[in-house]
């Protein structure tokens, strides 16, 4: 070992033991452990994104359930199908129109109209349904308009 030694330069040996006695990370292992936060914030990311919109779709399908439930009812204390949904408002049947989650609007629903009742052709058909405004397709692969 000795005759290696002597053979180096002095100030290439002084590196070296410089080298061996210095105490810190090198550059590899800086960029391992770089490597791993970066893909372990990715894969956190993409978990919060598809939470998001879970929750969304959650929030969706409720505020549908409630809506048609109202209208139910006020069909089965009526005898006829609100004329908007506002009506449900107006009437007590819910406090207010929810605001849909992907659209952020409570103006957006789509009313699906009831038919025309043939015993009285005078009064208006009335809200029979209600469905989102969105446009966007759910994880499922339908659209949220379809629900």
């Amino acid at each position: 070992m000795n005759l290696r030694r002597s053979r180096v330069p002095a100030s290439l040996r002084r590196y070296l033991d410089g080298l061996e006695s210095s105490t810190g990370f090198t550059m590899i292992e800086l960029l391992v452990v770089l490597t791993l936060i970066v893909i372990l914030a990715t894969m956190g990311m993409t978990q919060y994104r598809s939470s998001i919109i879970y929750s969304r779709e959650s929030v969706l399908k409720e505020d549908l359930f409630r809506m048609r439930d109202a209208i139910d009812q006020y069909y089965a204390d009526k005898n006829q199908y609100p004329a908007t949904l506002d009506a449900l408002v107006s009437e007590g049947y819910m406090r207010a129109v929810p605001v849909d989650p992907f659209t952020k609007s409570s103006d957006t629903w789509q009313a699906i109209p009831a038919e025309a009742d043939p015993n009285n052709p005078t009064t208006e058909p009335g809200v029979y349904d209600v469905k989102s405004g969105s446009d966007q397709t759910a994880q499922d692969g339908t659209k949220y308009s379809d629900w």
